[in-house]
């Protein structure tokens, strides 16, 4: 046993020892200043090819000031809610250190420092690290701080280096960026309204960050922006910080701040390229926005100069060309949404977001939500059926020659044959654009035509969850698939152009998905920031059902609602997309080399809804064959200039022919009916219909692709009875009221 004089002589070696470390570690540390940490740099981004595209950040954002030009009710908005013992503390709170090093010991998350002091001390470390290192050293320059400084001047400090959001560090830059005066006049409303935005601006500022985090949308944000208001200045008044009539009068109308403004270097497609970049960086890093916006950092983009302006040159030109709201009132508030990625690698290499930020177009449409796809998801349900089979073939995947009824306003059956029920009890009917009676034909038809009711047909037969799966695969995400009804089969889903682009890229190489990604790598102080890899490609679907989709969608651009794509001159395959109430329009199509989609749409900018275009450029309705269509046959003419026309790859044949219930057996040859041939041309869509009236044949590569869709095999003879068109199809153009309480259902 030892001797009780070597215990004690150990226990005051170590506590010897321990208040030596505190004594070097305390005076080893510096005060930080809110000068040096107003030195931020900007972030540097670069073109594909390494050049330089912009140099963007928050170093012209930041301007001191003393805490005389800060308002009282600023002081103290921010000592009501964050540390009421401010002027009473040490400042530091030895518990919450105690709690941050206990939980960094498990492995955890630190907690944020708890006292004014202690994230003044930590706004001026440009490294957020979690390490128990700079836990340690925080709480000595913490402790230095407290004893050396004024509790003004640490109010000061905090004040000038806390990150408000939009760029903005400080409290005078947040007053200019909110609300556009300097920080000295601030009212107490707007000084509370700032105060909850250090509870974190990507979740309190309500022009919403959704680009950052799905769930910081400009609704929830508005909610909880406005609750913590009011509770600042209700603990304010409460802690007597602010009279009852001053609370009463800043109570009284939430301070709504001003919009945001386009800075230095950020107009055009700059913008959204950043924007779509940054995004990329916090998604696929440990970098915090808060860290990335204090600047300093190299990131190397996937973007190309060339197809970028090209991509914005094709989308300028058609709207010159078709869209003047200043002539029609109907062609007010019409977007554009785009975006062009390498099959097989995933580089979005061009993006059209909007008209500029410096026109006060803050949304990224190549990168948002909300728009409906219409039948340029078609293909998705096409694919399951070839690779999955329908509940009639136990798993056997069915060829596109399969036949499913392609008449208008039908019964949608469920896989035990019962009729599809509206909610109020009624049956569900799909119906088409037109009421051209095209009785039983091929899918590989119904997509050239672009037919709503085989493919609802279809999705139900295979399984919805079964396109579903397809379409996640192909690079489509969670949160943009609409609900499992049949109209999801006809393009309620609303996936970004982004991923449009790449999940038909899929298709592009045969069936191999990668990932799309902006960034290719990041660097701080030329070093590389791990993280940034090229996304593995993997084999998302066989490469025969690819093949065959492609060859499928190489007809609809020869034969179909896609003609006007063949003025590209060069093998391509595409899809069309129409929407309910014609709210929507997309073209999405592609090459080996590229993959392409381009959305069109309105959109109120009051309250960011979807508006018809019917009317829209003078013409009844649009198509995705017509303006998006004539946008991305401009733009791939320009990028694909001089490159070779490698073709696609041959589809093989899918033996098993698989029949709607009902519909009769297949001649073993083809054979032309031309008394399926309507009687006229439509002339409300010329765009979209083919310069030839539909044909019950069709170009193909070899004879099994080619099927009989006409009489003889169970196709109706009669003549159309109008002149609606029969190409591409909108299940709710007419059937919002016939189609039952679905919604959505599309073309």
């Amino acid at each position: 046993m030892p001797s009780w004089r070597l215990v004690s002589g150990l226990c005051l070696f170590f506590f010897g020892s321990l208040v030596a470390a505190v004594g070097v570690g305390y005076a080893m540390v510096g005060i930080p200043s809110e000068n040096d940490a107003a030195k931020s740099q900007n972030n540097v981004y670069y073109w594909a090819d390494h050049t330089q595209m912009v140099a963007t950040g928050t170093g012209a954002n930041r301007q001191n000031i003393t805490i005389a030009q800060i308002p009282q009710a600023m002081q103290w908005s921010v000592i009501s809610a964050e540390n009421k013992s401010f002027y009473t503390d040490s400042g530091v709170d030895p518990m919450g250190i105690a709690r941050a090093l206990a939980n960094m010991a498990k492995g955890g998350q630190t907690q944020g420092g708890s006292t004014i002091t202690q994230q003044f001390v930590k706004n001026t470390y440009l490294s957020q690290e979690q390490t128990v290192t700079r836990k340690f050293k925080e709480m000595f320059i913490s402790i230095k701080v407290g004893t050396s400084l004024s509790k003004q001047q640490v109010l000061q400090g905090y004040l000038n280096t806390s990150y408000y959001g939009r760029g903005a560090y400080g409290i005078q830059a947040a007053a200019q960026t909110y609300y556009g005066v300097d920080a000295v006049d601030l009212k107490p409303s707007q000084c509370a309204f700032l105060a909850a935005l250090l509870k974190g601006p990507t979740y309190y500022d309500p022009i919403g960050a959704t680009n950052i985090d799905p769930a910081a949308t400009a609704a929830d944000n508005l909610k909880r922006s406005e609750a913590r208001w009011s509770w600042i200045l209700e603990q304010m008044h409460n802690d007597k910080h602010i009279t009852d009539a001053e609370y009463q009068e800043a109570i009284k109308k939430y301070p709504t701040p001003q919009g945001l403004k386009a800075t230095k270097g950020m107009t055009g497609q700059i913008s959204y390229l950043v924007d779509t970049a940054k995004k990329y960086v916090l998604n696929h890093s440990n970098i915090s926005q808060t860290e990335f916006d204090k600047g300093g950092y190299q990131i190397y983009t996937t973007f190309q100069k060339d197809k970028v302006n090209e991509l914005s040159a094709a989308v300028k030109k058609i709207q010159k060309e078709r869209i003047d709201p200043k002539k029609r009132s109907l062609d007010k508030y019409v977007q554009f949404g785009a975006a062009s990625v390498v099959p097989k690698d995933g580089a979005i290499v061009a993006l059209y977001g909007g008209d500029g930020y410096e026109n006060g177009h803050f949304t990224n449409n190549a990168d948002t939500s909300g728009v409906p796809v219409g039948s340029t998801w078609k293909p998705f349900v096409l694919a399951a059926a070839m690779e999955y089979g329908t509940y009639k073939t136990d798993g056997v995947g069915i060829s596109p020659l399969s036949k499913y009824n392609g008449d208008d306003h039908l019964k949608v059956r469920n896989q035990d044959g019962t009729n599809v029920l509206n909610k109020d009890g009624s049956i569900f009917y799909q119906n088409n654009e037109s009421n051209y009676p095209w009785g039983y034909i091929s899918l590989r038809k119904a997509m050239e035509q672009s037919i709503n009711t085989p493919f609802v047909q279809l999705g139900m037969d295979v399984g919805n969850s079964k396109v579903r799966d397809v379409a996640k695969a192909s690079g489509i995400l969670d949160d943009s698939f609409a609900t499992l009804n049949p109209s999801f089969a006809i393009g309620t889903s609303t996936p970004s152009a982004i991923r449009m682009a790449d999940a038909y890229a899929t298709f592009a190489a045969s069936g191999k998905q990668a990932d799309p990604y902006s960034v290719t790598a990041v660097k701080e102080g030329g070093q590389p920031v791990e993280g940034f890899t090229q996304p593995a490609v993997k084999q998302a679907m066989p490469e025969n059902v690819a093949n065959n989709v492609t060859n499928t969608l190489e007809n609809v651009i020869q034969n179909g609602t896609a003609e006007n794509a063949k003025a590209l001159g060069r093998s391509a395959a595409g899809k069309t997309g129409t929407t309910d109430s014609n709210k929507s329009a997309w073209f999405v199509g592609y090459t080996q080399q590229l993959s392409t989609s381009i959305a069109m749409f309105r959109e109120n900018p009051k309250d960011a809804q979807l508006l018809s275009m019917n009317g829209t450029a003078g013409v009844a309705s649009i198509h995705g064959g017509d303006i998006p269509t004539a946008v991305w046959t401009e733009y791939m003419e320009a990028a694909l200039k001089g490159k070779s026309d490698p073709g696609f790859p041959d589809a093989t044949k899918i033996d098993k022919v698989s029949n709607e219930d009902g519909a009769p057996t297949p001649t073993p040859t083809p054979v032309v009916t031309p008394s399926e041939t309507p009687s006229e041309t439509p002339s409300e869509t010329p765009s979209e219909t083919p310069s030839s009236t539909p044909s019950a044949t069709e170009s193909c590569k070899f004879s099994w692709q080619c099927s009989d869709d006409g009489g003889t095999d169970g196709g109706t003879t009669s003549t159309p009875t109008d002149t609606a068109t029969a190409t591409e199809s909108s299940g709710t153009s007419r059937g919002g009221d016939n189609g039952g309480l679905f919604g959505g259902s599309t073309g």
